[in-house]
Order: structure tokens, then sequence, then C-alpha cells
């Protein structure tokens, strides 16, 4: 979430492209804003929340993905025509206010997933991994890196936060990236800066969500 803040401070434009097909930076920092408040609602409804829902579907894994892209979608597309850095404060605050909440309640159900049940602090894996995610989105977007200190505490918040996703082996961060569908070699040399400034258009894809948006990005 730092790691967020700190480089929503260094963006210049908030048109560039991202490592998310067809997202510009400001789609991703609307979209930031859209994960946190959801993350702060399954919290507080716990076990009862709409993800619990869907995963007690126990629907195959491309069926969750393609339901909670539409989702990711739709939430997108009614956000309120906002500049960046007020999408990244209003993502700060639900942010932090599931970091504030989530210690009382670690030990509760939080969902049920194929007959295994997964506690809130299983499930603060997936928060783990997705803002690591996205910070690394935002470094690429302005033409720097970003790795996490412990890319290995993100294999176990993999496990237990994204449990119908697999984990492909290797190099513990590239293994992450590469599972949410993300090329760590983005841009790929052939494909030029991918600097370019885009036109604004309608709504775009989603990028990888880990836990509760349950989806890999379109590359």
């Amino acid at each position: 979430m730092k790691a967020i803040r700190a480089l929503a401070d260094t963006v210049g434009d908030w048109d560039v492209p991202t490592p998310c097909a067809d997202w510009q930076l400001i789609d991703l920092a609307g979209h930031l804003r859209c994960v946190a408040e959801n993350f702060l609602e399954y919290l507080q409804d716990a076990p009862d929340s709409r993800l619990a829902k869907l995963f007690a579907q126990e629907a195959a894994t491309a069926v969750l993905i393609r339901q909670q892209a539409r989702q990711n979608a739709t939430e997108l597309a009614v956000l309120p025509a906002e500049p960046g850095p007020e999408r990244i404060m209003a993502f700060g605050v639900s942010a932090g206010a599931y970091a504030d909440l989530m210690p009382d309640m670690w030990d509760r159900t939080h969902l049920i997933y194929r007959g295994t049940k997964y506690t809130v602090g299983d499930h603060a894996g997936a928060a783990c991994v997705e803002w690591h995610l996205h910070a690394w989105d935002m470094a690429r977007a302005v033409g720097a890196d970003y790795r996490p200190r412990d890319p290995d505490l993100l294999v176990s918040a993999w496990h237990w936060g994204v449990p119908h996703l697999p984990l492909e082996p290797g190099d513990a961060w590239e293994a992450v990236l590469r599972s949410s569908g993300r090329s760590p070699r983005w841009p790929d040399p052939g494909a030029g800066s991918g600097r370019r400034r885009g036109g604004r258009r309608g709504v775009r894809r989603p990028p990888a969500s880990s836990g509760g948006s349950a989806g890999r990005p379109a590359r």
C-alpha cells in the first residue's frame, strides 16, 4: 500500500499504458480504488460476503475469472471521472481501514472453497499479492521497476489467498507475475517503449485481481 502511494507521487502522466492490456494508469488507479473498497466490504460482511457466495458455488476457475472480470469492468465504468491522485487517495483510505480491521477478525471464516475453510488471515494473502502486483504495474508504467522485499512470502500468500489459481514454479516473484498473467519483461523489447499516449476509450479489460477479483490480465 505504501509503495503504491509512493509510486503515485512520481506519476506525471496518468494516460500512459500499463502491463494490464488496454488499461492506462488512470484505469489502474480506479481499479485499485474499487478493489480496496471491495476487500473492506468482504471483510465486514464475512462470512456471508458476495465473494464468499461466489466461491461457495465451487465453479470452475474459468467461470470465477469471468464473473469477477465482469464485476471489475462494471465497477470501473460507474466510477466518477476523478484524477489519478484522488483515486489513489480513496484506495489508501479503504485499504487502511481494511488493515486496521483485519487483526481483530483474523480467525473468522472468510469463505469456503471446495470444502476448505479460508480465514480472514488467509485472505489477507490475497490483499498482499494484489497490492504488490499493482505496485509492479505502476512502476513499469512509469518506466521504473519494483520487486517486493520478501518475494518468498508472496508464495505462501498466493497459496492461501488465491486458492483457485495455481502458482507457476521458478523465482518467487517472477512466478507470481507469470501466474497472474503478466510478462516479467513488459514491455517486450520488440514492442517499442510502450509509453505511447492513448486516447480515452471505453471501459478496458480488468487487470489481474488475485483474490477478490479472481482474474488474470489479458496480454
